[in-house]
C-alpha cells in the first residue's frame, strides 16, 4: 500500500494550527481520477473514492467535514455535528480535532486561522464564489478582528493558464474597479484572469495583509494535481486544516 502524496502549508502559523494539502498520487483510484480522488460527486467508482478517505483519515485527527460545495457564500460550522454534508463553500472550526476540508481541482482553496491559535477556517474560491464574497463571509463567520486573520492561498489554475471571457472581467470590475489589474486581454473579448491576485486584492480591502502561498498551477503542474479545465473528466484534491489539542 503507498502512501499518500500530501504536503503542508508553508505560512508561519501558530503551533497548534495543523494542515494538510493532498495531491493527485498515491491512491487508488483509476484514470481519469488517477489516483487519490477524494471527490464522491465526479464519477469515480464509490469504493476507490471510500479507500482514498480512509487513506487520508490515517494522517488526521478525524474525518473532516467534507461539504457539498456548490460555488456560493454559505459558511458551515465544522464544531456542529452534521448527519450529512452541509452545502456551503466556507467552514470554520474552533473545537480541537475538528476538520475542515475544501476540495479543489483549479478553484482556489483558502486556509485561515487567527493568530492567537483559537480558530480555523476554509473557503472554496472559484471565480463565482470569490466574486459573490466567500471570502468575506468566511472571515465575518471567523469573527475575529481582521488584523489577526492569517491566510494561506492553495494550489488553483495559474495566471498563465485561466482563460475568461470579458463577463467574468466585468462582473470583478463592477464590484471593485481595482480588480481590473488582475486580467490581462488576450483578444477577441478574452482574458487571462490571476485568481489568486483577485483573492490578495479582496483580503486586502477586508484589512488582511498576511497571506502567503498562491504559487502553484494545476493546470501546468499535471503530474501533481488535478485539473478540471484541463482535463475535463478528474478527481478533486483537498486542502485541510485543523487545531491541534
Amino acid at each position: 500500500m503507498s502512501a499518500i502524496e500530501a504536503f503542508q502549508a508553508d505560512w508561519p502559523a501558530p503551533a497548534r494550527v495543523r494542515t494538510l494539502i493532498t495531491t493527485r498520487a498515491g491512491g487508488v483510484s483509476a484514470a481519469p481520477y488517477a489516483s487519490l480522488n477524494l471527490g464522491d460527486h465526479v464519477g469515480d467508482d464509490p469504493l476507490c473514492v471510500a479507500a482514498n478517505r480512509a487513506r487520508l483519515a490515517e494522517r488526521l485527527p478525524a474525518p473532516p467535514l467534507w461539504l457539498k460545495q456548490t460555488h456560493g457564500t454559505t459558511v458551515a460550522d465544522a464544531d456542529l455535528d452534521h448527519e450529512s454534508a452541509p452545502d456551503a463553500d466556507g467552514v470554520v472550526a474552533r473545537r480541537a480535532g475538528r476538520v475542515c476540508a475544501i476540495m479543489t481541482a483549479d478553484c482556489l482553496p483558502l486556509l485561515l486561522c487567527d493568530r492567537s491559535g483559537s480558530i480555523v477556517a476554509g473557503a472554496h474560491a472559484g471565480w463565482r464564489g470569490l466574486c459573490e464574497g466567500v471570502i468575506e463571509a468566511t472571515v465575518a463567520a471567523m469573527e475575529r478582528p481582521t488584523g489577526e486573520i492569517m491566510v494561506w492561498l492553495g494550489p488553483a489554475i495559474g495566471p498563465d493558464a485561466f482563460e475568461v471571457g470579458a463577463e467574468v472581467r466585468a462582473a470583478f470590475v463592477e464590484r471593485d474597479p481595482a480588480c481590473a489589474v488582475a486580467f490581462t486581454a488576450i483578444g477577441a473579448d478574452k482574458y487571462l484572469a490571476d485568481i489568486y491576485r483577485l483573492a490578495r486584492l479582496r483580503l486586502a480591502a477586508l484589512g488582511i495583509e498576511a497571506v502567503w502561498g498562491g504559487d502553484s498551477c494545476t493546470v501546468i503542474e499535471r503530474n501533481r494535481f488535478f485539473s478540471y479545465r484541463r482535463d475535463g473528466r478528474t478527481g478533486r484534491m483537498a486542502s485541510l486544516i485543523w487545531l491541534a489539542d
